[in-house]
């Protein structure tokens, strides 16, 4: 959590692969714990109880919690529901989650259902990525690299779109292929390193990942002409928290027309309103 509101930028940054660094990052930028069901007590076994039950549970066990242990808000009026849906977005939060409430738990199951907010936006393709199936032979792509421009016409890094099938892949790796800037060349560097640094801390492709690995070697840089439309549900700063969904093309769209400026105004809302201490 950062202020009024949940950091998911800062939480992502919390996995690494170094336990060292994992140790520094607790203590740097420690995280809250928000529980929303409940498997087990000691030894006894919830799972085959309903969700009703287990929550009933829950709440018994965290009486007596304080920050930064949180329990999440429950309803069963659809008004209500409606009412947190449209206004905790404004704390961070991505939507809500309905469950049945005479469910049991089931592992490895999508048993309940997540409720987004969906929006569209016109941005423009700067790069991709080639899929790991991809060969010599039958190249596929892998992901779409995206980006809007500023106010003052710099191109910032967003984030991806990766969901295709593989007719698709095949296709699109060839249209893009056409237009790729050769990564030994100076317009690739320029493209690649000139761009300003996204707000928050996000890095731009072709930066070394904290993974390990050149990006360089992976990332091809095309000239960000190429305009589509996406399916998003949440911007966290500038940059998209979930992998975005392509929807279509447009070549009407002028890329430089392609800016923040489209995008949702968020309204803020306090999450303590949400996760009260």
């Amino acid at each position: 959590m950062q202020g009024d509101r949940l950091d998911f930028v800062t939480l992502s940054e919390r996995i690494h692969p170094a336990a060292s660094r994992i140790a520094m990052l607790a203590e740097k930028t420690p995280a809250s714990l928000v529980c929303w069901d409940l498997l087990a007590v000691d030894d006894t076994d919830l799972t085959g109880e309903p969700f009703s039950s287990r929550r009933a549970r829950l709440e018994v066990a965290l009486q007596h919690s304080e920050a930064p242990v949180h329990l999440t808000p429950l309803t069963t009026d659809p008004t209500l529901a409606e009412q947190w849906f449209q206004q905790f977005e404004g704390a961070g939060l991505d939507g809500v989650v309905a469950k049945p409430l005479d469910g049991p738990y089931l592992p490895g199951q999508r048993a309940m259902i997540k409720i987004k907010h969906r929006r569209e936006a016109d941005v423009v393709v700067g790069g991709f990525k080639l899929h790991k199936n991809s060969t010599a032979e039958r190249p596929l792509l892998g992901s779409l690299q995206l980006g809007l421009f500023d106010a003052t016409g710099d191109f910032h890094w967003i984030g991806v779109s990766a969901a295709f099938p593989d007719a698709t892949r095949a296709a699109l790796a060839e249209l893009l292929a056409e237009t790729t800037v050769p990564s030994d060349s100076d317009e690739y560097d320029q493209l690649a390193w000139s761009q300003p640094q996204v707000p928050g801390g996000a890095r731009r492709p072709g930066s070394i990942s904290r993974w390990g690995g050149d990006a360089t070697k992976v990332f091809h840089l095309i000239d960000p002409q190429l305009v589509c439309t996406i399916g998003y549900d949440h911007f966290e700063g500038t940059r998209l928290r979930h992998t975005a969904r392509f929807l279509r093309w447009r070549p009407d769209r002028d890329p430089a027309s392609c800016t923040f400026d489209q995008l949702d105004e968020v309204v803020g809302f306090d999450l303590a309103a949400v996760l009260p201490s």
